[in-house]
């Protein structure tokens, strides 16, 4: 069915971006933001392409059709729209939206499906409803700058950076593409805020540590939290990696080398990291599978997303009398101190561990399997050090 101009006005955001189609490819994008953007879809020379033409309340629905029918003559005629307008006729040469979601396309053979995603919808929450109409090679550094400081205002500064990145990069392959002359984007680096320093997740001492696993161990709360922070503690894993954790994940659970295989999807990194599983883990998998044989997930719960929540183990820990004194990320530190300070291993097997990125460009060239046996020898002993915690002075010896 067709639109209608009130139905246009009364469209209402939702938490994901959405169409309403009018007629012959025309329709309205509506943003989580809440911008009405009009767009018409349309393929030349067997390439998918999008023409934008501007914002619902600057475009009337009638004028939204006069563009697009302007657009189908061009292609009736045998021209792409994007460049075959007369000069009187309003439809943008090379809007940023256009170039950008080329440079997408172009850019996301190289990416996770899960981070292509993420990357195109900063681009559509935060630049498209204020620049994407506009002619690329018209952007000026002000202009942009303007859209970016939007993003900060909302105290989202390290966000601010990465959308001007991913701005600066669109600008770039415009050029390369002969459809701008400049990137503004790196023309404004200097006058974005400066986040602040990256605060530590609180983590008590080494000194303080046996006390802390004491009474992880002694928990009378739910027993579900019980098993996830010790789990998340002697796996070395991030807090969502542990509430998501399913069972396909697992891999040879009765064999001598049990494995739990993350997929690129469900690591922050976007690449697939291996943990190897001392056997305190696979109790507590097989001990999860007991209470629930059915569940495609460990951690079970009457939630929203099926599992627990991002502060059951927090809360957890807050119980036990370490409110503002140790979060759950923070275990993953508690962990990297002790084995460094241990002396037994070596920092690269600690670092592949918690799956971080490596900033060197040829150590940075990470493979999933890295150190795996002295990862697997590293784990036990942590392991088997979190089940009978000794003096943390005495480690090194």
């Amino acid at each position: 069915m067709p639109l209608t101009a009130l139905g246009v006005k009364n469209a209402k955001p939702q938490s994901k971006p959405y169409k309403l189609s009018d007629e012959k490819g025309l329709y309205l994008r509506v943003a989580p933001s809440g911008s009405k953007l009009w767009r018409f879809d349309y393929r030349f020379g067997g390439k998918r392409k999008t023409l934008a033409f501007g914002k619902w309340d600057d475009v009337e629905l009638a004028l939204a059709r006069q563009r697009r029918d302007a657009a189908r003559k061009n292609l009736a005629a045998g021209r792409d729209p994007a460049i075959g307008e007369a000069p009187d006729e309003p439809v943008v040469k090379n809007s940023l939206e256009t170039v950008a979601r080329d440079w997408h396309a172009a850019a996301k053979t190289a990416w996770t499906p899960r981070y292509a995603k993420l990357v195109l919808g900063r681009l559509e929450a935060d630049i498209f409803p204020h620049l994407g109409s506009d002619d690329i090679d018209a952007i000026e550094p002000p202009r942009l700058l303007e859209v970016i400081r939007k993003i900060e205002a909302r105290d989202a500064l390290e966000m601010a950076k990465r959308v001007k990145n991913h701005c600066s990069e669109i600008f770039q392959y415009g050029i390369a593409e002969g459809k701008s002359r400049r990137d503004p984007a790196a023309e404004i680096h200097r006058a974005l805020k400066k986040p602040r320093p990256k605060k530590h997740m609180s983590a008590v001492p080494p000194s303080e540590f046996p006390t802390l696993v004491k009474r992880m161990h002694a928990y009378d709360g739910d027993e579900l939290t019980r098993l996830a922070l010790v789990f998340t503690l002697i796996t070395m894993v991030r807090t969502q990696e542990t509430r998501f954790a399913s069972v396909d994940e697992f891999e040879s659970l009765d064999g001598q080398e049990p494995l739990w295989r993350l997929s690129p999807e469900r690591m922050k990194m976007s690449r697939e990291h291996l943990v190897p599983l001392p056997h305190q883990a696979v109790t507590i998998i097989k001990r999860l599978r007991e209470k629930s044989p059915d569940s495609r997930y460990l951690f079970l719960a009457n939630t929203k997303t099926g599992v627990i929540s991002e502060n059951t183990m927090l809360y957890g820990l807050y119980r036990m009398g370490y409110h503002s004194r140790q979060t759950t990320h923070g275990l993953r530190r508690c962990a990297s101190t002790i084995l460094n300070e241990s002396g037994k291993f070596e920092p690269d097997w600690i670092e592949t561990q918690l799956a971080h990125a490596d900033d060197d460009k040829v150590r940075g060239a990470y493979n999933a399997a890295s150190y795996l046996p002295h990862r697997r020898r590293m784990l036990q002993w942590w392991a088997d050090f979190v089940e009978k915690p000794t003096n943390i002075y005495r480690i090194a010896t």
